[in-house]
């Protein structure tokens, strides 16, 4: 975020641009085998979290099913880790590891304006998937987000996320000392304006968004798992209850450890501008090493997450990887990111519902009249009707034969999906 580069701020750089009698050896080198764990740390952070969240907005994309309020959040949220593990996470790490800036004025600025970009957009999409479930579960009847106003929504999050972030990379520069190069941000008042916009960050990218999601979390969760669900009388009902709370708890933990990975990084730069000489302590690039790789590791976390509890996306991370010999595809995985469709069969009382490769068939006998006493309904085997139920797709259909099929047009069948 702001400043990742900070610890090296308070000890090396010019204040007044001018009296500069400091001693220029750089105290920052570190021994090769030091170097050397480091760079595995940061480098498997980088893989993961740049591949798991491709594949994540791959997923997304590439699959209609896929394209829900939540998930198009999701998919931001993911665009903004890969660019974050992209962008800056390599450049942190070897800026804090040797102390020499050798990417140029522009990257500098770059580096400390993409960061709070990038965070902001992350945990207020996170913010905007809380108040979307509470919306959902609490108000069911209210309409929900249409996706021109998810769009809309993404872009402001954007917005402000840029204007959040414009003061640092405003007032970013370069020196070159003798020895080494550093990257700074130049506050006009020096320290008191950096700890100001750290506390600023701090309580606008940290403690407002967790606070907000905490409290509508709370709500959902004592609506999911202490009662019933306001609107909800369908006999799937726990079909429907589990599914959400499946969704919930997903987000939960994906809240959970981001709040955990960032909360020591925000502790170290409060910490640190409240007592500026912890900055001179031997041990102290080891401590911000730590804290940034921490910081930088909840970029890689969530692809995991999302293929542990959700399965649709553990099905579309099988088919990414189907290409390995020990990853198998099944039908059920196939069928995981197909949309339902229904259509007419040859004949006009027989009715389809597909996904694929597993077909399941409601057969009605117009000889037996309508759906009265007289009225028979050939059932779906037991398996076929237990998953439809446990996806949570609820169809309904006429069989009046008067209306339902005249001029072999299908009885409606009408589908309730959720995210």
């Amino acid at each position: 975020m702001l400043s990742l580069n900070a610890t090296h701020q308070s000890n090396s750089t010019p204040h007044n641009g001018s009296n500069v009698t400091s001693n220029y050896t750089n105290q920052f080198v570190q021994p090769p085998w030091r170097i050397a764990l480091w760079s595995v740390a940061y480098s498997s952070v980088i893989a993961v979290a740049v591949f798991g969240n491709v594949i994540v907005i791959w997923i997304i994309l590439a699959h209609k099913r896929m394209r829900t309020v939540t998930n198009y959040f999701l998919l931001n949220l993911a665009f903004s880790d890969a660019s974050m593990a992209a962008f800056n996470t390599l450049i942190n790490f070897i800026y804090a590891a040797h102390g020499d800036w050798y990417f140029g004025k522009a990257y500098c600025k770059f580096q400390n304006f993409f960061p709070v970009t990038s965070v902001f957009a992350s945990i207020y999409s996170m913010t905007a998937i809380a108040v979307d479930r509470y919306m959902a579960i609490i108000h069911p009847l209210k309409p929900r987000l249409s996706a021109k106003v998810t769009t809309g929504v993404i872009v402001s999050i954007w917005s402000l996320a840029v204007v959040l972030a414009f003061p640092p990379c405003y007032f970013s520069d370069t020196r070159a000392l003798p020895h080494r190069t550093i990257c700074y941000v130049a506050w006009p008042r020096k320290e008191d304006d950096l700890f100001m916009y750290h506390i600023i960050v701090t309580v606008l990218v940290y403690v407002l968004p967790l606070v907000v999601m905490g409290i509508t979390y709370t709500i959902v969760g004592m609506t999911l798992w202490g009662g019933e669900i306001p609107g909800n009388s369908s006999d799937n009902y726990h079909g429907q209850l589990k599914a959400k709370r499946k969704v919930v708890k997903m987000m939960i933990i994906v809240v959970v450890t981001f709040a955990l990975c960032w909360l020591p990084y925000h502790v170290y730069f409060i910490v640190g501008g409240l007592n500026k000489s912890l900055m001179k302590w031997k041990y102290i690039q080891q401590v911000y090493l730590s804290v940034l790789w921490l910081a930088m590791s909840s970029t890689m976390y969530n692809p995991i997450i999302y293929c542990c509890l959700n399965s649709r996306f553990r099905a579309g991370f099988k088919r990414a990887f189907r290409w390995c010999p020990f990853i198998k595809v099944s039908s059920y995985d196939e069928l995981e990111l197909r949309s339902i469709r229904l259509h007419q069969t040859r004949q006009s009382s027989m009715y389809t519902l597909t996904r694929m490769d597993t077909t399941m068939v409601m057969v009605y006998d117009p000889a037996e009249g309508n759906c009265g006493a007289a009225g028979r309904k050939h059932s779906l085997p037991a398996r076929k009707r237990s998953y439809v139920t446990s996806r949570q797709a609820e169809i309904t259909a006429s069989c009046d034969t008067g209306a339902g099929t005249q001029n072999g047009v299908a009885p409606k069948a009408e589908i309730e999906e959720f995210s």
